[in-house]
């Protein structure tokens, strides 16, 4: 992809909004376009810090894995979003990886170069700390929820989230999600277990607030959004 094409894609991300004609111009000539598809990593854990990820399309897990060997996630980041921004520290390894959900088309932003607009641009640099700031306020709502909450809250939760965030409205009150997520990715980021996931859908259904169909789990239409959200 020429510069030129680059421009135009990069200057669609609000997080970018704040970068000058000339700063996006020198961002469109180092950025590195790439395709990745489902299930394939950008990064790994312990890999070296190189790049900052632009996410054009597609959505991108974010998580670690403990001692034991159970998996965290962190976060799931979708189209127009940057990840992989927690480049200020000391240390220069990556403590989480970055898998691909849906098959992905990202850019990749040189760290020096990043680190450079960052300290040079005070607007772009404030938009960069809400993002992180954004990110850790809704880890800490996640540890809250897990304590306060039941596990078919949360998983309601999720999806009434999705939904406001995410999801395509349908008629006068009705929003359709495709959140492209297994039940035991929905599981971690609920602090749940997959079994209790597909019991509370199946509860959620049979109670007419949610469908969707057993040959796409994946798609899942609320209803009477507004009386739940």
């Amino acid at each position: 992809m020429n510069p030129s094409s680059k421009f135009l894609i990069l200057k669609q991300f609000d997080l970018l909004a704040d970068l000058n004609e000339s700063e996006l111009n020198m961002l469109s000539n180092v950025a590195v376009f790439k395709r990745v598809l489902r299930g394939e990593f950008i990064y790994h854990e312990t890999d070296k810090m190189q790049y900052i990820y632009l996410l054009e399309k597609g959505s991108v897990k974010l998580g670690s894995k403990t001692g034991e060997e159970k998996l965290l996630i962190k976060d799931i980041v979708h189209e127009q979003s940057m990840f992989g921004e927690n480049v200020f520290v000391d240390n220069d390894i990556r403590l989480e990886f970055a898998e691909v959900l849906n098959d992905a088309k990202l850019f990749l932003i040189p760290l020096d170069f990043f680190k450079n607009l960052v300290h040079s641009n005070g607007d772009f640099a404030k938009r960069v700390l809400d993002l992180i700031v954004e990110r850790l306020r809704h880890l800490e709502e996640r540890v809250q929820s897990f304590v306060f909450k039941s596990a078919k809250d949360r998983i309601f939760d999720f999806i009434i989230k999705t939904g406001k965030n995410r999801g395509i409205k349908i008629g006068l009150d009705e929003c359709l999600i495709n959140h492209g997520m297994s039940h035991s990715e929905i599981a971690f980021l609920t602090d749940t277990s997959r079994q209790t996931v597909a019991r509370v859908l199946g509860e959620l259904k049979r109670a007419n607030l949610i469908h969707f169909s057993p040959r796409k789990p994946n798609k899942i239409l609320i209803r009477n959004l507004g009386s739940v959200a």
